[in-house]
């Protein structure tokens, strides 16, 4: 079971601002939709949901629908129970995909003003496009990886291999203090300039190995705004140090776990370079999007 990724849950402040200017929703009877799956009527899901509920699958000729009944959106200004909440939603998600398969998931607080027998009419009315999702995603999962430069190259050695940068070097060391001011600011520039080059160049190279052996491979940005994902990411990799290069998000189906896993070791063979792969998770990032503003639907979304 994870709890590591939940990429499309945005910034905990956006979350709080997001509620504070909504219009709450007058909820009767309402479901609380968390993932579609491929079911059997009868099936079940042992576990419970967000804020303790027990969930159920409410099943229209084999899709399933993952729920909790609700009355109410979930809105809070207490950003812990906020975080406790995506949590046990992205479990709940985990859990569907362990026992039935790959999952579509919703996004966090989406709801459906009705009974069951709302949902099922709902996963008949969208049954074309259920059915494109789960069979296009079947079997795929996401993974991400990370590669982190444990001891980034210095500014000697960068020095030593450009000959622009080990130019304007001497030339500072030979002007008056004006020029050296902004000799120094253009050093700086192509300082950052080879740094960056040389991400882009490992990030490109590893995309290229890995699009032989999954479908989807997008690069992420080294230092996203914090969420709810990356600050437990961040527990996990507790006390480690260096420089990350990259950060890879793909889709591979999961017969070829394998085959990804040993062009990292490749990458993770050469010194100074340490590979982090996580997954297999729910396909957070390529799975289409289900709820949000789908009037249609009668679904609330807050996120």
């Amino acid at each position: 079971m994870s709890s590591d990724q939940l990429d499309d849950i945005e910034d905990l402040d956006d979350i709080e601002d997001a509620v504070d200017q909504a219009d709450v929703p007058e909820i009767d009877e309402g479901r609380y939709l968390y993932c579609i799956v491929r079911a059997d009527a009868g099936d079940t899901l042992e576990t419970t949901g967000v804020d303790g509920e027990p969930v159920s699958v409410v099943v229209e000729d084999g899709i399933g629908a993952v729920v909790h009944e609700c009355d109410g959106i979930y809105d809070s200004a207490d950003l812990t129970e906020i975080r406790r909440w995506l949590v046990r939603h992205q479990v709940v998600v985990d859990e569907a995909g362990e026992a039935f398969g790959t999952p579509i998931p919703f996004q966090f607080d989406t709801i459906l003003q009705s009974d069951d027998d709302g949902v099922r009419e709902w996963l008949r009315s969208e049954s074309d496009m259920l059915e494109r999702a789960l069979s296009g995603l079947a079997d795929h999962w996401e993974y991400r990886v990370e590669v982190v430069e444990t001891d980034p190259i210095s500014d000697d050695a960068l020095i030593e291999r450009d000959e622009r940068l080990s130019e304007l070097d001497d030339r500072i060391g030979d002007s008056e203090e004006g020029t050296a001011f902004l000799l120094e600011k253009k050093f700086e520039q192509r300082l950052t300039e080879l740094r960056a080059a040389r991400r882009e160049s490992i990030t490109a190279d590893l995309q290229d190995r890995l699009d032989e052996h999954a479908r989807e491979v997008h690069s992420l940005e080294r230092s996203p705004s914090a969420s709810l994902s990356d600050e437990m990411a961040d527990e996990a990799d507790a006390g480690s140090d260096g420089e990350t290069l990259s950060r890879l998000t793909l889709l591979a189906h999961e017969d070829d776990e394998g085959a990804i896993g040993s062009v990292l070791d490749d990458v993770a063979a050469h010194d100074g370079l340490e590979v982090r792969f996580t997954g297999p998770w729910p396909p957070y990032t390529f799975a289409p999007e289900l709820g949000g503003d789908d009037e249609s639907a009668g679904a609330q979304a807050q996120s």
